[in-house]
């Protein structure tokens, strides 16, 4: 059984002691009471309004019935040694009793924490076992197998030997630097290769400061997606331009006119 907490155990305590001092005066009444009282009634431990009551009730009983005082008397006697099987030994109010003297049946008792409705707060943390990494891992087989086959259907021939006596003309970087090789051919070096391509990354770096929303619908996050729209439209057409419009001497070209000077 749950154990009882210590408030209430002070509450009966202090219930106790006030329903021992208001019995006290009574207890004098109690032992002037006739010695043909039967023996529950003479009980000290029981309260004078209950031996008023029992009085009561067995001269009403022997009123009534002359011959059957008896039966009267004996269901007076049960009521009264009810009254008394709830009453500690030691006198006082019964241990279930509760402010003013009223008895009461104590159950349990539950604790309060254990009735409280507790949720735990949504918190923005993803574990990193098994959601991250099999997330990682499936997104790592996919673009395994995309290279696989995509080497398997395209085929990508090796050029001639390199002559260090004749270089190519267009000479052109891997399309992952024509970006950058096309904002050589419109600014100044330090301007294309360092000023443009640092505000660039400094401005993907700060964006998730700047936009501190948790939010992953794209109408709430318009700050960040502006920018990472701005910055992949800004170097594909870059790249775009520097692969299929740059000719000979790297030279501005139509490719439908002077055919397509770019190889994989």
């Amino acid at each position: 059984m749950t154990e009882i907490p210590e408030h209430l155990l002070k509450r009966a305590q202090q219930a106790r002691e006030k329903a021992e001092a208001e019995a006290a005066p009574a207890t004098p009444a109690a032992s002037e009471t006739p010695a043909s009282t039967s023996e529950p009634a003479s009980d000290p431990r029981i309260p004078a309004h209950l031996l008023e009551r029992s009085r009561a009730a067995k001269a009403k009983t022997e009123g009534s019935d002359g011959g059957d005082s008896g039966g009267g008397a004996v269901a007076v006697q049960e009521r009264v040694a009810s009254v008394v099987s709830t009453t500690p030994t030691g006198g006082g109010v019964p241990v279930g009793a509760g402010p003013g003297g009223h008895t009461q049946r104590l159950l349990t008792v539950v604790k309060s924490g254990s009735i409280q409705d507790v949720k735990a707060s949504p918190v923005d943390k993803v574990h990193t076992w098994p959601h991250l990494l099999v997330a990682a891992f499936v997104a790592a087989l996919a673009c395994t197998a995309f290279t696989f086959f995509f080497s398997i259907w395209v085929n990508a021939p090796l050029l001639q030997q390199a002559n260090p006596n004749r270089t190519p003309n267009p000479s052109k970087a891997p399309w992952y630097f024509l970006g950058l090789q096309e904002l050589l051919t419109m600014f100044h070096p330090m301007i294309a290769g360092v000023t443009l391509p640092g505000v660039g990354l400094i401005l993907l770096i700060f964006a998730p400061y700047i936009d501190r929303n948790p939010s992953n619908k794209p109408e709430d996050r318009k700050f960040a997606i502006s920018i990472m729209t701005v910055h992949i439209m800004f170097w594909s057409v870059l790249v775009i331009i520097g692969s299929f419009f740059r000719g000979p001497g790297f030279n501005f070209t139509l490719p439908w006119r002077d055919g397509l000077f770019f190889d994989l």
